[in-house]
């Protein structure tokens, strides 16, 4: 790039060119700049801007190009298509999902569900079969329709490369001990705790752990649902908004997370988790860090509920034991990292700066519609959780 005098460089205003996120890697910089250089692309931000030119519109006259203006409208193009993927989970989960029950138990299958609680009943194997089908369309289809929108390439649009594996240990740390903090009440209620209580009771003579489908559905509520769930939320949608800095990425990927738990005891698991997994994915710089804390958060809480549920001798810890063994466990790592690990250059975000400020960013961002409406959705949808 040729080299400007200091005087250019205080008029050449160019944000994809300022735009820099080498911290995660000559590669991905590259890829994700060139991604931003499309401009016919509505959801890449690069505005460009010589202040000692002016532009001629006919109806207007001369005017002066607003890089705030220009940075709404793509953040505007970004959030209302947020706010489309959060209303296509809450369809395919509440909806389409409920009818897909309502139509196999009137052709047959043993499988059944009430419209107002999220509970399936009915045979092992139908049960988990339709609970994988179920989630799996619920976070594969929105990722799609978000690649086929935003057409970001995947080498920009996920993070891939490790830059610090010792952020990787620090992140788990940090998931433990958050999970300790918040996932007692959560416990009390999740869909985890509902299926192994199925399990348990559908065969007192054997184990869970001898059923395969129970197996199978712990397999993939753990590993795969993780998976599937970081791609979305820490995915493209991610990258996109980090063309406004990192903050305003977590910001928003956070309130999706929680928002979509539609349960209120959920919701600060949700908070916490996906802070630790986006801060553990940036320091780190690859998405495998959020899908392990992810994970974590599954085991642990699955670990909760066996403790809970299975009151045979054979069981050698308590489950106040496990949480503290697990608290303190989390301390160490996150700490040990902290003294003698982790990256030494505190600049590890992707920051931009405008008139067009952080906080005033975030709270343009959470009114562009539908992400308002669908954010009220979610609410009504955890107020019915506490009545049902």
């Amino acid at each position: 790039m040729t080299s400007q005098t200091d005087s250019e460089e205080k008029v050449i205003i160019n944000v994809v060119d300022d735009f820099d996120a080498a911290i995660q890697g000559a590669g991905y910089n590259g890829h994700f700049k060139d991604w931003r250089k499309n401009k016919d692309n509505p959801f890449a931000f690069n505005f460009e801007k010589n202040s000692k030119e002016k532009i001629f519109n006919e109806s207007r006259g001369f005017e002066t190009l607003s890089q705030t203006e220009e940075g709404k409208k793509v953040l505007g193009a970004i959030m209302r298509e947020t706010g489309i993927i959060m209303l296509i989970v809450i369809v395919l989960r509440n909806i389409i999902g409920k009818i897909a029950v309502i139509f196999l138990d009137a052709v047959g299958v043993d499988i059944h569900t009430n419209l107002f609680s999220s509970g399936i009943y009915g045979g092992s194997t139908e049960i988990v079969t339709i609970t994988v089908v179920l989630a799996v369309v619920t976070l594969l289809l929105p990722v799609m329709y978000l690649h086929k929108r935003i057409k970001m390439p995947m080498k920009a649009g996920i993070m891939h490369t490790v830059r610090d594996s010792a952020e990787i240990i620090g992140a788990i740390g940090f998931a433990m001990v958050f999970c300790t903090i918040v996932c007692l009440p959560e416990a009390y209620s999740s869909e985890t705790k509902d299926i192994y209580t199925y399990f348990a009771g559908a065969a007192t003579d054997v184990s869970v752990w001898t059923q395969k489908d129970f197996v199978v559905y712990t397999i993939f509520d753990v590993v795969i649902l993780s998976i599937l769930t970081e791609l979305l939320f820490r995915g493209g949608i991610f990258s996109a908004l980090r063309q406004f800095g990192d903050v305003t990425a977590i910001a928003v990927t956070t309130a999706m997370s929680v928002l979509l738990t539609g349960n209120f005891f959920a919701m600060p698991a949700a908070l916490l988790i996906s802070i630790v997994s986006s801060i553990g994915m940036i320091r780190s710089g690859t998405i495998f860090t959020a899908i392990i804390v992810r994970i974590v958060y599954k085991m642990y809480q699955l670990a909760l509920v066996i403790l809970e549920v299975d009151t045979s001798a054979n069981m050698i810890i308590t489950r106040n034991m496990f949480m503290i063994c697990v608290f303190m466990l989390g301390v160490i790592l996150a700490a040990l990292v902290m003294i003698v690990g982790g990256r030494k250059n505190n600049r590890y975000m992707v920051t931009y700066k405008s008139e067009f400020s952080q906080s005033k960013r975030i709270a343009y961002a959470v009114r562009v519609f539908p992400f308002p409406a669908v954010a009220m959705l979610c609410v009504v949808q955890a107020i019915s959780a506490l009545m049902y």
